[in-house]
Formats: structure tokens, C-alpha cells, sequence
């Protein structure tokens, strides 16, 4: 199979439900109020999180490639693919949040790959 025939075969990511997951942990319009997920349901977004991000992470370094070396939007996208190498390599720390600004770190990268994306993507 090669890559025109990988395209046409694969199916787009979830992009709604990546921002429904990144909701959980970023919504402004939640309830101020409303506590963060802790414990299990923490630890379930974060695992969430992370598959989204690996799922998403090669599909935007695959578009940004087809851009021109010097293009800005290439750049821009293939250094977030970077950051979010690097916040899935990373574990949570008390200076900086611990688990949940971990996962708070995770989805905003994820919406920015989001972003990326659908740039990408636009016709």
C-alpha cells in the first residue's frame, strides 16, 4: 500500500473528541466551582490524553512534511509535534503541578496539535 492509498484507507482523527477530552481539563466555561477529575478519573483523561496525542502526533508530522522546508506553518507544526514528544516523555512533578498540571500541560498541547491539524487539513 503506498501512502496515497494509506490516506484514502485511513480513517481522520477524532477531532471532536479529542477537544471533548481537552474540555475536561480546560473548559472556560466550566462552573468555577466544578473540581478537577482527581484519582482514577484523573489518571483515566491523562491515559486518554496521551493515546490522543500519539495518534495525532505522526498524522501532523506527516502533513507539515508536505510543506515546504521554509514554509511558517511547517515550522510552526513540526515544533509542536516536538513539544508533544516531549510533554509524553515527561512525569509529573510537585513544582509543577503534579498530575494534574501534567495533564493540564497534556491538553494543551493536544489542542494545539488540534489546531495544527485542521490548518493542515483546510482546504
Amino acid at each position: 500500500m503506498n501512502a496515497v492509498e494509506r490516506d484514502e484507507a485511513t480513517e481522520p482523527p477524532d477531532l471532536l473528541l479529542m477537544r471533548r477530552t481537552v474540555a475536561v481539563l480546560l473548559d472556560p466555561d466550566a462552573v468555577a466551582e466544578a473540581l478537577p477529575p482527581a484519582g482514577a478519573e484523573l489518571y483515566a483523561v491523562t491515559g486518554l490524553l496521551r493515546g490522543q496525542l500519539q495518534l495525532l502526533v505522526p498524522e501532523v508530522e506527516r502533513l507539515a512534511g508536505r510543506l515546504p522546508v521554509e514554509s511558517v506553518p511547517r515550522y510552526c507544526a513540526l515544533a509542536c509535534v516536538g513539544e508533544a514528544r516531549e510533554r509524553l516523555r515527561a512525569r509529573p512533578t510537585p513544582r509543577h503541578g503534579g498530575s494534574l498540571g501534567r495533564a493540564r500541560r497534556l491538553a494543551r498541547t493536544l489542542n494545539a496539535l488540534c489546531d495544527h491539524y485542521e490548518a493542515l487539513t483546510a482546504p
